[in-house]
This record gives structure tokens, sequence and C-alpha cells, in this order.
């Protein structure tokens, strides 16, 4: 007879792999052969054949089949939350995460897949250069706590990529495909993501981009003016510009927002016949694309005729013109003799500017302005440590007008954070137009060239900077809050997480790794003994029910700012997450009481400690029959997990 166990809750990130079969099968059912997918079947369903001895148009290069598989590597670690080194934990919806990007995307794929609105990314240049990222993250997050001296102090050696290595662009490329695709899935399908980048690498960025997101959804490339003076010591060319590349999740589901239109843009309306319709440009009238109807001879105020040139047409055809002049919307020049020219009236043109692929400095902001900022919110005390390639979040911001909305808690990305730029340009944002965007920053803990009191890390300076933009905006906004009108006060806080090993040690029944070396120190026990163990108590010494808490919220697709309240039910504490859908109970002495308690609730999924059982295989068969039984009478189907 097989009694009824309780689910385990699946440690492991989002299988991305499971995930895209899975809808393979819900939208091509034909193209599987005995629970396999068939590719020539799914190629005839899309109406193509390729011979796989025919050659095809594509970027390729080493090392890029090994990274394909790296993506589809599921993250057994977790993200821990670090309270000391955050501001206004318990409400702020912003995160600050010390990690390797590629992990941390794979971690948040269950909680933020397709949540998304817009990612702002300023990568490695690969200007020949050391690159950010170790040489080897391929393992993950063995490699990456070997980085970060959570396992030992010995570290890796970062990569150098010159160009005489033979593999200048394939490590480049390497380093970005897998980050990619992974941050493809967390864009919303109105979603874009923007992407700054130098001479070097932006013709292999734009092929490796309509690889993973689609040629079809390309937007623009920009060109953004970063510095204010010419560079007169270049030995050819003075290179005043970068790039930004953007692209679309669905290029039909996204539109641009409006620039703010400025005064200058507005001084060119003026009312010189004092219309009553207000401010007003004139605009040619004329124009040299071929138009049948637009070949004709119009008379002034004055008698004077006018035609619209040789090799010109007038825009509009000659009944369409009179209806202009009857509406007076032709301006004829202040005695009548001009040639003439349409009236556009201030109130009828958008309430906001076109963007453009050319941002001058003036704009958007320079180098230099960028590196004060820096220096205005972080309190170095070593001039090595001072970052160099840093964007001025007025770059940002113009982003984040055309790619977001202030009211719709839109959340923004960056898992190349550096010092937090794109963090501090959201909250100058939300500051000025009272918006309530969100932001999730990733930024490795790349040690400084000479370690500081405060700062350590480049992870440590994106924090403190934060902190100090947090200070300075509060200050310059602070009596315009009233005046705002908000619904919500400004958040200025973040939440700071660490990547580590999980919090639980996972049962591994493989006996061939009883013995081994461990990989992961107190991730994998290596004797049958230290197996049974885990019977009584998989929880890692040191871990805190926060730290626990945190974990079971991305493993569940709980967002890691879901709000939690902390109830006690039946004489035990547990934490309820988004007003109730999910209940956790962490205690180590589970009853029947206290599962009733959680089941009379009706959430969508309870998770307990498998340790608070204590081996009461009869108390776990009373809890699932207890949630069966309330599933099968009410409309809620409860999913019952231990972990």
């Amino acid at each position: 007879m097989t009694v009824a166990q309780p689910e385990r809750l699946d440690l492991a990130s989002l299988s991305l792999t499971e995930d895209r079969i899975a809808k393979l099968r819900e939208d091509f059912p034909e193209v599987f052969r005995e629970g396999r997918l068939d590719f020539d079947a799914l190629k005839r369903a899309l109406g193509e054949w390729v011979d796989p001895g025919k050659e095809r148009f594509g970027l390729n290069w080493p090392g890029k089949a090994e990274y394909t598989k790296v993506i589809q590597q599921p993250s057994i670690g977790t993200l821990r939350p670090m309270r000391e080194e955050s501001v206004d934990f318990d409400t702020t919806q912003n995160l600050i995460i010390e990690g390797d990007n590629l992990e941390v995307l794979k971690l948040l794929q269950k909680s933020y897949y397709g949540k998304v609105k817009m990612i702002y990314i300023d990568p490695p240049y690969n200007t020949g250069n050391d690159f950010i990222y170790p040489d080897n993250f391929t393992e993950g997050l063995q490699d990456y706590l070997r980085y970060s001296g959570q396992v030992d102090s010995a570290g890796l050696r970062m990569s150098t990529n010159t160009e005489s290595e033979g593999r200048y662009h394939s490590k480049w490329l390497n380093m970005m495909y897998p980050r990619l695709f992974l941050a493809r899935n967390l864009l919303r399908d109105d979603g874009v993501i923007f992407i700054s980048i130098d001479d070097h690498e932006v013709h292999n960025l734009r092929s490796l981009m309509n690889e993973i997101f689609g040629e079809e959804n390309f937007v623009a490339t920009v060109i953004w003016q970063k510095v204010f003076a010419p560079k007169n010591s270049a030995q050819y060319f003075s290179e005043d510009h970068d790039y930004v590349v953007a692209y679309t999740r669905h290029r039909e589901s996204w539109k641009p927002g409006l620039l703010p239109r400025s005064g200058e843009a507005d001084a060119r309306y003026q009312n010189a016949d004092n219309d009553p319709r207000g401010p007003w440009a004139s605009d040619n009238l004329t124009a040299r694309n071929y138009y049948s109807q637009g070949l004709y001879e119009v008379v002034g105020p004055t008698g004077k005729k006018f035609s619209p040139g040789v090799g010109l047409y007038w825009r509009y055809s000659e009944k369409s013109f009179l209806e202009l002049v009857q509406d007076n919307r032709i301006w004829w020049g202040a005695d009548g003799s001009n040639m003439p020219r349409l009236k556009r009236f201030l109130s009828e043109v958008k309430q906001g500017a076109v963007p453009q692929t050319i941002w001058r400095y003036q704009d958007v902001g320079h180098t230099q302005e960028a590196k004060k900022e820096l220096l205005d919110n972080v309190p170095f005390q070593e001039t090595e440590n001072v970052l160099n390639s840093v964007k001025p979040t007025r770059l940002i911001r113009r982003i984040l007008q055309l790619a977001t909305s202030p009211s719709s808690q839109d959340v923004v990305l960056d898992f190349f954070a550096g010092s937090g730029v794109t963090a501090h340009a959201v909250l100058a944002q939300n500051g000025e137009d009272g918006g309530n965007r969100r932001f999730i920053c990733v930024q490795l803990p790349e040690r400084l060239p000479i370690p500081e009191a405060s700062l350590r890390t480049i992870a440590d300076i994106a924090r403190h900077r934060l902190v100090g933009a947090g200070k300075l905006i509060a200050a310059e906004y602070a009596g315009k809050l009233d005046l705002d009108q908000r619904t919500e006060p400004l958040d200025l806080g973040f939440r700071a997480y660490q990547l580590t090993t999980s919090n639980f040690t996972p049962w591994d029944g493989d006996p061939a790794r009883f013995g081994a070396p461990v990989r992961q120190p107190g991730l994998f026990p290596t004797t049958v003994a230290e197996q049974l163990e885990l019977a009584v108590d998989n929880v890692l010494p040191g871990r805190t029910s926060e730290d626990i808490l945190a974990e079971l919220l991305l493993k569940s697709g709980f967002e890691l700012t879901a709000p939690v309240e902390r109830l006690t039910l039946a004489g035990k504490d547990l934490f309820s997450v988004a007003e109730g859908a999910l209940l956790v109970c962490l205690e180590r002495e589970l009853t029947l009481d206290v599962i009733e308690a959680m089941v009379s609730r009706d959430p969508a999924q309870i998770i307990c400690l498998d340790a608070g059982f204590n081996g009461n295989d009869q108390l776990k068969v009373n809890a699932v029959q207890t949630i069966r039984t309330r599933s099968g009478s009410g409309d809620t189907k409860i999913e019952f997990k231990v972990v």
C-alpha cells in the first residue's frame, strides 16, 4: 500500500530546457515521437526544411555549444539577505544583489519570468584589458564561491583577453551569450533592452541580439556623444561616442514614450497673426516626392502667383489647399506676399518629442559628469579605486523616459550594475516625476585595487552610492512630496542580497558520491551516515529563518519583495506571503493542529520543513489527508510541499 507523502520543493532554479519543451509540446504536439522531440518534424511543422549538409547564415564561434549547455544547467544556490547593508529593508521594493549575474539570472527565472519592463546593461567593452569576470564561471556556483571568498581566500585570477590570444571575440561572446539569453526570459511582452557598447563589439552584439531576440525586434542603434571636447592626443580619430543598442521582446507590443518638450522647442511657436487657436510655427508646404495632384498654381492675398518649384510638389491637393486657406491655416508672410507655409499649432502637436538616434552630451550627460556624480556619492579614500567607465544618470534617465511609465511599478533590471548608476537614475527619475519604478541590480563583488575601510569591492561602491544618492534626492525633493500628492512615499531604499549556497543540504541518493571530494563544502554529504542525518535536519548551520524564507520565495515563484506577515497559529510561528497565498512554517515540531489552522486559511501553497515532522510518518499522512479533504471541498487546490 502506497502511503501519501507531501511533495518535495524543487530547490533548483527554473529548468529552461524543460520549460521550453513543455511549451513546444503544448503548441506542437505532433512533433513528439514516443515522448521525444523529433527535430525534423518540428522543421516541417514550421514550414521549412534545412538540409544538415548545407551551410546556413548565422553567428558562430568557439565555445558556443558549451555555453548553450551552461544556460540549461539550473542553479542550486540562493540569495541571502544582507539586512545590515540595506536601507528600509522591510518596506522597499528595490533590490541590490551581490553575485555572479549568470547564477543570479537563473535564480530570478521563477519569480521574475516575464515581469521586467526594461533592461539596461553596460557590459565590459572588450578593449583588450582584464574582464570583470573570472576565467571559468562555467561551473557556476562553485567557482563563484571561490572567487568571492566564501569557500577559501585564494579567489580566481581575472581573465585577460588580448587580441593576440586568438579568441578575442569568442571569449566576449561566450560571456555575453548565456546572460542575454536568460535576460530575455525576464522581459515582459512589451519590454525592451538597451545595451551600451563601443566599436569593438557593436557588430557582434547586433548579430548576437538578432539570434537571441530576433532581427525583427531590433529598434535602433543610438549614438551617444560621451565627451564634450575632442582628444587631441588620439592616434587616429578622437573617439567621441559610444552606442546604445535597443531590442524589444515583441516589437509590435512596444512603443517608445515621448520625451519632454524643451523650452527651446516651444519657443519656436509664436502667434504673429494673433490666431485665437494660440501659438503656431510655419512649415514647408512642398516636397520632392512625386504627387500627381501636387502640381498647380496658387494665388496669394496680394495677387502674387506661386508654384511649388522645379522638381517639387505641393504636399496637398488643390482642393485640400483651398480648405486650409479658408481655415486660416496658411501663412503668406506679414505682408501677404511670401511663399505660402502651413501653420502648425502648438496645441495640436504631440505633447512630447519623438526620440532621435543621436544623443548629445548637453542633453544626456558625458563621462566627466558621470565621474563627478560618483565622487559626490561615494567617500573614496584611494584615487585608484575610483571607477573610470561609468555612465551619467541623465543617460539612463533618458532611457527610463522612453521605456517606462511613472505610475506602473515598472521593474528595471541591470545585471552589470557597476557603481549602481541605473539604480541611482531610477531613484532620481522617480523623485522628479513621482514615479514608482523598481530596480533589480546585480554586481559581481570584484575586488578594488586598494581595500578601504568601508569599500572592498565594486558591489560595496554600488551600495554606498545608493545610500548617498538617496539622501541627496530626499533633500532635493523634500518640499515637493506634498505638492505631488503622492499616494505612497518615495522609495529611496534597497534590499541587499548575496549569492551563496542553498540553505538546505539536498538528499543525494548516488552512492558514487559518498567519499568523493566535497566540491561545495556543506552542500553534499560524503557518507551514508551524513545522508541519514538529513532525515533529521537538512538546514545548514548558521542559516536564519529570514535566509530560508528568501530561498523559498525564489524557489516557489514569489518576488523577493512580496509582502510578508508573521503569524502565530496553534502556538506556532509562520510566515504569510502575498496576503496568504503562501504559508511557510519553519517550526521544528509540527502538530496536526497547526496544519489544520494553515489549511483553514485556504492558501495556494503550504511549505514546511521536513525536519518539523521529526520522522513521524503518520503525522505526514494526516497532514496530506487534511489538505486533500480541504482541496476537494473548496475552490482552491492547496499545494503542500516540504523542504
